[in-house]
């Protein structure tokens, strides 16, 4: 069994809300994450709801500023928060770049030098994540969904449109969801992967979509008043697509709201409903 370190743990709305950390073979460095495991009953297996965060982020932001556990206790679901990028002296950065580097992960595996030997946060959060995961918590992991914020929720689509048997829901708040045709994704892409454009669709799930990836169930909120809405995340872009390719989706604009954890934590716990009703039986 892979070991890992319990960081901190709180009682909260009847469960725990733990931090723990492990040595990850798939980044080659230590990662952190949290989980909160609700109340449940002894030898109960609960679902699971994935968040992946945005740029800058680690996994407290979400975890203190999120809101999640009064609706993960009622509907009785683990939330799971991995870290944006590996960590460490030995990890390539660029300090001076928020976008790119530490903090900056993208949830891809990097095919170039010197990214590749640590940047290899697709795999961690597919595999290696998972099976710590169902190793050391009550979870039930044929019951999985996943959501996520800006960078998050473009690991969120991206991840969950290639991985559609495994993840019953996806959820996003204000998410990246062109990163081909973005600066914040052709940065991140060109420099991870490679300048060959065909290689970042499988990042891409406005891509994935036109490439043929289905899903039944998404939701997205993405605010109006989001500063990055025009120029980064360009949220039309993924209605087009699942029009043109007849594919059902909730997109919705909700007025008046920024990108900031203030929007994410007023409707965290609509879509924690939402997924605990596609994650049922």
């Amino acid at each position: 069994m892979m070991s890992i370190k319990t960081v901190s743990e709180n009682k909260a709305f009847g469960g725990t809300q733990g931090v723990y950390s492990h040595a990850s073979e798939k980044t080659g460095t230590g990662m952190t994450f949290s989980v909160y495991v609700p109340p449940h009953a002894s030898g109960q297996k609960l679902p699971v709801l994935w968040y992946l965060s945005g740029l800058t982020c680690t996994h407290a932001n979400v975890t203190e500023k999120g809101e999640f556990r009064a609706a993960c206790a009622e509907h009785g679901i683990v939330f799971v928060a991995p870290d944006t990028s590996p960590r460490g002296d030995d990890v390539p950065d660029s300090a001076d770049e928020y976008d790119f580097g530490k903090g900056a992960g993208f949830y891809v595996d990097a095919t170039r030098k010197p990214w590749r030997k640590h940047y290899r946060m697709r795999s961690y959060i597919e595999r290696e994540l998972p099976e710590t995961l169902a190793a050391h918590f009550p979870v039930d992991m044929d019951r999985q969904a996943i959501t996520g914020h800006s960078m998050g929720g473009h690991g969120a689509l991206s991840i969950g449109l290639r991985n559609a048997a495994r993840f019953r829901s996806i959820s996003a708040f204000s998410p990246i969801v062109a990163p081909s045709r973005v600066p914040w994704g052709e940065k991140a892409l060109g420099r991870y992967l490679s300048d060959d454009r065909a290689a970042w669709r499988e990042y891409d799930a406005v891509a994935l979509i036109e490439d043929g990836a289905r899903h039944e169930h998404i939701l997205v909120d993405q605010g109006t008043a989001d500063n990055f809405l025009a120029e980064q995340l360009q949220t039309h872009r993924l209605t087009e697509a699942c029009d043109a390719a007849g594919m059902s989706a909730t997109i919705r604009m909700q007025d008046g709201y920024d990108h900031s954890y203030y929007f994410i934590s007023t409707f965290m716990a609509e879509h924690v409903a939402w997924h605990a009703e596609r994650l049922k039986g």
